[in-house]
């Protein structure tokens, strides 16, 4: 991946340009051993006007031009959605060797695109306004009411939100790859300007360029490779139904049933932390821990680096960024580069189990999907 953040002059296409050209030499394979390309992008139709053939356009000036691409589109879950697509088609064995990429370009001279087009991941229908321009994407709102709810109903204080975002802001500090680097203490996160009551800006990931892209080979073409060290051992989609559905939970308990694993196999953790009420309803759905006790797994340290199971070494959405069709690529590669001890200063000890876990969008009180990734060091 490159570094995240923010910049309106960096063009989508040279991000996939410059994340390919990385991916591929970093796999040891050349544009030619790729059968397959999956695009993950969530904005583009409504932030540059590519709505359609976005892959290919990014793609066109690259050795990948004319290999047989599918273009993804799952909200913030779409360049997971991307990989999970290339991970059954190699399973199937329609081929060998596949690339995902992600990518998203959120920064725009009018402002108002972006929140227009993350509008577009719930149902537009369903959203009234008053026809002033929007100045805080609507799911600020979605979590500023999961944060009120949660406080309402278990032993929990905003202080409790503000660690988790000075926990990743941490992490992030020991990222080169983040968009934020600065770390953060309580009274800063707590004393900064409320988005919506009780996030402050510290609490809720921002708006993000970026790209990432991942190499997906079959079992016999990564022995030929001399192994890669780490497979996916499970990757699973899920969809929300309304109340009840649960997408991050159906993801996660069908993903550790496939791998023959539980969240206790679990050494890290990438989740989907769009704002920090997020992280903790997450850590029960995932279970971690029971319901109402995510906020105690924070106080404790358990979910920082050097804890029991960290959560979001790489800053997660809310300090490394979250470039909204990249950022299921992003998990992977933090979580791959962790198994295979290349993580630097944020090194997970003796990391041997890692999982992702990405949603995307937002439809009658759920989100909309939900990606699980299990990812083993072999």
């Amino acid at each position: 991946m490159i570094r995240f953040g923010r910049d309106v002059t960096r063009t989508e296409r040279s991000m996939v340009e410059a994340v390919v050209d990385l991916a591929l030499k970093d796999a040891g394979i050349t544009a030619s051993d790729v059968q397959r390309v999956f695009s993950g992008n969530a904005a583009a139709g409504l932030v540059s006007g590519q709505e359609m053939i976005r892959g290919q356009v990014a793609l066109q000036g690259t050795a990948l031009a004319g290999v047989p691409l599918v273009n993804v589109e799952n909200a913030c879950a779409s360049s997971s959605s991307a990989a999970s697509l290339a991970f059954e088609a190699i399973l199937a064995g329609r081929c060998d060797v596949t690339m995902v990429v992600g990518v998203e370009k959120l920064s725009h001279e009018d402002k108002t695109r972006a929140f227009d087009a993350l509008s577009g991941a719930t149902d537009v229908a369903a959203i009234t306004r008053d026809g002033s321009p929007a100045t805080n994407s609507v799911f600020i709102d979605v979590y500023a009411a999961e944060a009120r709810k949660y406080l309402a109903e278990y032993d929990a204080t905003v202080e409790d939100f503000a660690t988790v975002a000075v926990k990743n802001r941490r992490h992030g500090s020991l990222n080169p790859l983040a968009q934020y680097q600065t770390p953060q203490t309580i009274e800063e996160v707590l004393g900064a300007r409320v988005v919506v009551d009780p996030l402050t800006l510290p609490m809720c990931s921002p708006t993000t360029d970026g790209a990432a892209a991942i190499v997906l080979v079959s079992e016999e073409y990564a022995k030929r490779l001399g192994g890669t060290g780490v497979e996916i051992r499970a990757s699973r989609v899920a969809a929300g139904a309304g109340p009840g559905s649960e997408p991050v939970a159906v993801a996660a308990r069908a993903a550790f049933a496939d791998a023959g694993l539980g969240p206790d196999d679990i050494d890290l953790l990438e989740l989907h932390d769009a704002a920090a009420p997020a992280e903790i309803l997450q850590y029960a759905e995932i279970g971690l821990c029971a319901p109402g006790e995510g906020h105690l797994l924070v106080r404790s340290g358990a979910t920082s680096l050097g804890g029991k199971i960290p959560v979001n070494t790489s800053g997660g959405l809310m300090s490394r960024g979250h470039p909204i069709g990249a950022t299921g690529c992003a998990q992977l590669v933090e979580i791959y580069d962790q198994l295979n001890e290349r993580a630097g200063a944020r090194q997970v000890d003796n990391a041997r189990v890692g999982m992702a876990v990405n949603a995307g969008g937002w439809l009658n009180g759920v989100y909309a999907a939900a990606v699980a990734t299990i990812l083993v060091k072999v």
